[in-house]
C-alpha cells in the first residue's frame, strides 16, 4: 500500500501551469485519473460556499492551488479582486473539506506574503515581522490568512492542513499573457517579439537591481507532492532552490537565449517590487525530503526552447 492507495483527490488549479505538472507527478505515482477531480473555474466558481461543499464531497485529499495572480502591474490594477478572491475560495475551501471530514488539505501559499523588508535569505520563522512589500499585499495577506486558518483548525479540530510558500516559479507551459504574467514569462515574451520583429530597443520595468529566486515548476510539483505523502506539521514550509538572482543578471541570460541583440531600456520610473527574494529552504529537506534539482539555467533554457517552439506554431 502507498499513500495515496484508494484516495479520491481534490486538486483546485489542475488545469493551470502549477497544476498541469501536479498532474504528471501523481500519474507517475500510478494514480487513476478516476481518483482526481480537477474542476474548472468556469464551470465550478470556488469564491461561492456551494461550489466548495461540491468540491470537496466524498473526498480525501484536497490540494489547493487555485487562485487569481499576477505580476507587479496586476497588483496594483486589481488589488480589491486579487484580495477578495483569493481569500474567499481559500477559506470557503478548507471550512468545507473541514465540514466534509477530508483527511488532509495542502495549500499553497505565496511568497508574496513575506514582508518587504525580511532578512535574506528569508526563513519561515520571519513571516510575521512587517507588512509585504505594497504592490502585492492584498494578494499576499489574503493567501497567509489561509496559514491562520489552518493553524486555528488544527488546533482546534484537530484538521490535518498543511501550508507551503512557493517561491516565483518558472517553467514550460507557464502564463505568458503579458497582462498578468510574472517576471520570467514576461521577459521571455517580450525578448522573443523583440527579434521577430527586429526592434532596437527592449524596454523593461524598475532599475533591474531587486533580486529573486526561482523554483523550476516540476521541482515544485515534486515537493507538493512529498509534502503531501509526508508532512503533517503546522508550521508552513518554504519551497525554493536557494539561489537568488538579480532581474539585471535574468534579463542577460534571457536576451542571450533569445538570440537578441539590441538595446535595454530600464524604466525607473516603474516600481521593482520587493528589493530581494531568497528563501531558507532547509525546512522542506528536512521534513519530507525536498531539494530542487533542475539547474536554473538549464531550467530558463527549457523554458524558452517552449515558448519559442509554441510561438513558431
Amino acid at each position: 500500500m502507498t499513500f495515496w492507495d484508494g484516495k479520491q483527490i481534490l486538486l483546485t488549479g489542475g488545469a493551470g501551469f502549477l497544476g498541469s505538472h501536479i498532474v504528471e507527478q501523481l500519474g507517475q505515482k500510478g494514480i487513476n485519473k478516476d481518483y482526481l477531480y480537477i474542476p474548472r473555474s468556469r464551470d465550478l466558481d470556488l469564491r461561492k460556499w456551494e461550489n466548495c461543499v461540491k468540491a470537496v464531497k466524498g473526498k480525501d485529499i484536497v490540494i489547493h492551488l487555485a487562485g487569481k495572480v499576477g505580476g507587479i502591474g496586476f497588483n496594483q490594477k486589481y488589488p480589491g479582486g486579487l484580495f477578495y478572491d483569493n481569500a474567499m475560495m481559500g477559506i470557503q475551501l478548507i471550512e468545507a473539506a473541514r465540514q466534509e471530514g477530508v483527511e488532509k488539505c495542502v495549500i499553497i501559499g505565496t511568497v508574496c506574503a513575506y514582508p518587504k523588508f525580511t532578512p535574506v535569505p528569508f526563513s519561515e520563522d520571519e513571516l510575521w515581522n512587517g507588512y509585504p512589500e505594497e504592490t502585492n499585499a492584498p494578494y499576499g495577506l489574503a493567501k497567509k490568512m489561509l496559514l491562520v486558518q489552518a493553524q486555528a483548525y488544527r488546533q482546534q479540530y484537530g484538521f490535518n492542513a498543511i501550508y507551503l510558500l512557493p517561491v516565483n516559479l518558472y517553467g514550460p507551459r507557464d502564463n505568458f499573457n503579458p497582462e498578468s504574467s510574472h517576471v520570467i514569462p514576461a521577459l521571455i515574451k517580450k525578448f522573443v517579439e523583440a527579434v521577430q520583429e527586429k526592434r532596437p530597443v527592449v524596454e523593461i520595468w524598475g532599475t533591474g537591481n531587486a533580486s529573486r529566486e526561482f523554483l523550476y515548476v516540476e521541482d515544485a510539483a515534486r515537493a507538493i507532492v512529498l509534502a503531501t505523502e509526508r508532512y503533517n506539521k503546522p508550521e508552513p514550509v518554504n519551497l525554493g532552490a536557494g539561489q537568488e538572482i538579480s532581474i539585471k543578471e535574468l534579463v542577460k541570460i534571457i536576451q542571450k537565449y533569445t538570440g537578441y541583440t539590441g538595446n535595454i531600456h530600464w524604466d525607473t520610473s516603474k516600481p521593482d517590487g520587493q528589493p530581494r527574494r531568497c528563501l531558507v529552504t532547509s525546512r522542506a529537506e528536512k521534513e519530507f525530503g525536498f531539494v530542487a534539482k533542475v539547474p536554473f539555467d538549464v531550467g530558463l533554457r527549457r523554458t524558452v526552447e517552449w515558448y519559442v517552439n509554441r510561438s513558431d506554431e
